[in-house]
């Protein structure tokens, strides 16, 4: 209910005050108390001996966890002086929110980093989480997990702002025509009407199903990578008991006709750096998912034109950039996350609703991006082979095929064998009523003989009367 523009300022001006402190604080390893320190500052309107006087209310500015995030920066490539220039020196800007959370988003005017606001139990969540992130960002800073750079409170008039500063996943620059929000999940997901009206929707996983039925294409090797930093990043979130996130994808189309619309997006892009501020590592969906030593030789190499997004291909061949990141994961299994899944699965199928258990989230979350929205650009170009019978069930049917061929073949020889008047149900009668006669009675292979008679044909290719030769000996012997 607060002005945006209040939040802003005074967000602003406690990051700045904050974050000036602590570069005179030497460095050092990070320790386990570290991840649970709260530093508070009271700034008045009016200013004080160590604050700034300031045009908005009077608040006070918490600093979650100071050294443990600065850390976090470092590890980054984010130097103080260039995180203070990019969320201090300009004003943010305000986004329109892409999703039911209610929270309020700001990006901040070099197109760097994301502000958004939390709830309390994120927060409190988040910080918890913090020892398990810093383990898992030292073992692997290439993630496509949000990377968290600040964890902020501003008190002002009995109310309490969380916020948190994180990696831009979607930049302004470049024109997404496409933005999706995929969890996995089939319940209630598609974009509402009022979203379909927004200049620039978000769509769900059932709209990603209708637009792109066939799915994204990609080389082998960034194929791998990706599905392999999906998996570790999944694994990760499971071990924490974290569910209900979702994969932010952005697609942009690379098309000659759309150049006119790109200068028009151009004029909007942000400013470019000052001269000699650092770019953030790993911030692009090209360089998260990259394994180590691969950034320079390896998948591609980046330039101003792609910036940073994966190369890809849609089933029409359109070459396409993404981007995209692993977004809302402050959300763990609890109490009530678990009364709301048993709610939904008595009134709708349990495993299409978004709220699950952790472990089959991250499966059916993995099994969604595997089948259905990546795929090996060697699917697109696959040329038709040779049928063999390489699966139980393929190798069922052409038995099943080869033993009623065989019994046709049996009927016709039947047929022959009968008399002038004579019914088949008479000569089946004689035929089993006959045990002197055991070359009347058929005998049809079974399964299993069918099954060796399949593996046969298929390794040398001969055909059934190769095999069985038309002679009515073969065919109507006894199986002994």
């Amino acid at each position: 209910q607060t002005a945006s523009s209040a939040i802003k300022g005074a967000i602003q001006l406690g990051i700045g005050y904050t974050v000036g402190n602590l570069t005179s604080k030497p460095d050092r390893d990070v320790l386990m108390q570290d991840f649970y320190v709260v530093e508070s500052v009271f700034l008045p309107s009016e200013g004080s001996n160590l604050t700034p006087a300031h045009h908005y209310p009077d608040f006070r500015f918490k600093t979650y966890a100071p050294l443990a995030f600065r850390y976090f920066r470092e590890l980054f490539g984010i130097k103080p002086d260039d995180y203070l220039y990019s969320l201090c020196n300009e004003p943010l800007i305000e986004l329109s929110n892409p999703g039911a959370s209610g929270s309020l988003f700001f990006v901040t005017s070099d197109d760097e980093f994301i502000i958004k606001t939390v709830q309390h139990k994120e927060a409190e969540f988040l910080q918890k989480l913090l020892p398990g992130y810093y383990m898992n960002l030292n073992q692997n800073p290439r993630t496509l997990l949000p990377k968290f750079y600040g964890l902020y409170c501003m008190q002002s008039g009995g109310i309490n702002i969380r916020i948190v500063v994180m990696n831009n996943v979607l930049p302004r620059s470049m024109r997404m025509h496409f933005t999706y929000d995929l969890k996995g999940s089939t319940y209630k997901r598609r974009a509402s009407r009022k979203e379909r009206e927004k200049s620039n929707p978000t769509f769900k996983d059932l709209d990603f199903l209708q637009d792109m039925h066939e799915g994204l294409y990609f080389d082998t090797e960034t194929y791998n990578a990706l599905m392999k930093t999906l998996q570790r990043d999944c694994r990760v979130l499971e071990s924490f008991k974290i569910m209900d996130y979702s994969l932010l994808l952005g697609i942009h189309i690379l098309d000659h006709c759309l150049k006119e619309k790109e200068e028009d997006t151009a004029q909007n892009a942000p400013d470019a750096k000052r001269p000699g501020m650092q770019k953030v590592l790993y911030s692009t969906a090209m360089e998260s998912i990259q394994g180590p030593g691969k950034s320079g030789d390896g998948i591609i190499t980046e330039n101003p034109d792609t910036m940073g997004g994966i190369p890809a291909k849609s089933h029409r061949g359109e070459k396409l950039l993404l981007f995209m990141g692993i977004i809302d994961i402050l959300q763990s299994y609890r109490l009530m996350k678990k009364l709301e899944h048993s709610w939904k699965a008595l009134v709708y199928d349990g495993d299409t609703v978004s709220v699950h258990r952790p472990s089959f989230y991250a499966d059916r979350f993995l099994k969604f991006m595997n089948s259905r929205v990546f795929k090996k650009i060697q699917a697109l170009k696959a040329s038709p082979s040779k049928k063999r019978c390489n699966s139980i069930v393929a190798l069922k049917a052409t038995s099943q095929e080869i033993v009623s061929s065989i019994s046709q073949e049996w009927k016709d020889e039947k047929r022959d064998l009968l008399t002038e008047g004579q019914s088949f149900s008479s000569l089946d009668e004689e035929a089993l009523g006959s045990r002197h006669r055991p070359d009347l009675v058929p005998s049809t292979p079974s399964l299993f003989e069918a099954a060796s008679l399949t593996t046969t044909i298929s390794s040398s290719s001969l055909y059934v009367n190769e095999q069985y030769p038309h002679d009515r000996t073969t065919l109507y012997s006894n199986r002994e």
